[in-house]
């Protein structure tokens, strides 16, 4: 059975933090209508190099994304690629490096930051390109995308969790309050998602250090939430997803051809 599916990705959110701060979330787990998954992202643990495995399956090594300065598109296919191909609608409320992966590169504001072009992997998009972006405007930006489009597969990536982390590290209470806030602005949204039929998939690229950075080994660095709520996840405590099947375990739900591994023990 295909389903329509949404994927936030709440950039440099630590799993510590995840466990304690995500309440609403951590509410859906409790009822036994989610799940929450402990991912270790793949090396190096930066944010170009993690969303082209994310969105593709493809390990940094092999993508050749390896830092955030690689600015080209990607030589791979991913989610929007799969999803589009197969004729479905896609849509990204996002960091503009999401642009310059599968749309256009190098990004230019007045030509990309609102785009709406079925020829693009990405068809329909928001792109945003300060890291300070309100994650309130993000959100927004999302709906809008979904209300205007309806599309079988939402992107939703707001960046200011990451953007307090590097101001103010991993144990500090700006860190922690912005990942608190952006669970009070999904408590907006999520269960009108789950009653439009959307399967949701809540995670993360990378953690945070108290260093105010990322790319190295410590735990709070590469372990990231994965939360799943819909009926088309199984909630077996006994799966471990990993993050390089994220890009094929969506395209599993979309009901779409791909090539890449999936997690079957999240799937019902």
């Amino acid at each position: 059975m295909a389903h329509k599916v949404i994927l936030v990705l709440l950039d440099g959110l630590s799993f510590s933090v995840a466990q304690h701060a995500l309440g609403h979330l951590q509410a859906y787990c409790q009822a036994g209508r989610g799940a929450l998954y402990k991912l270790e992202c793949e090396l190096p643990a930066l944010s170009r190099p993690l969303y082209e495995a994310i969105l593709t399956g493809v390990a940094p090594l092999d993508s050749g994304i390896v830092n955030n300065s690689i600015n080209r598109l990607s030589n791979h296919r991913s989610i929007f690629h799969y999803a589009s191909k197969a004729g479905l609608v896609t849509a990204a409320a996002a960091y503009h490096w999401i642009s310059e992966l599968y749309n256009r590169t190098p990004f230019e504001p007045a030509r990309d930051r609102h785009t709406s072009d079925t020829r693009l992997p990405i068809q329909h998009g928001h792109f945003y390109y300060a890291d300070h972006y309100p994650d309130s405007h993000l959100f927004a930006d999302a709906e809008s995308l979904r209300l205007q489009h309806s599309p079988d597969f939402l992107l939703v990536h707001p960046m200011n969790i990451d953007d307090a982390g590097h101001k103010h590290g991993l144990d500090s209470s700006q860190y922690r309050n912005s990942a608190r806030s952006a669970d009070v602005l999904l408590a907006n949204y999520l269960q009108t998602w789950l009653e439009a039929g959307y399967q949701v998939l809540v995670s993360a690229d990378h953690g945070m250090n108290n260093d105010r950075s990322h790319n190295g080994l410590l735990a709070e660095e590469r372990e990231v939430p994965l939360f799943v709520l819909g009926d088309a996840f199984s909630r077996d405590s006994a799966a471990q997803p990993r993050q390089l099947e994220l890009c094929g375990t969506v395209c599993a739900l979309l009901g779409v051809a791909h090539d890449q591994p999936v997690c079957r023990e999240l799937l019902a």
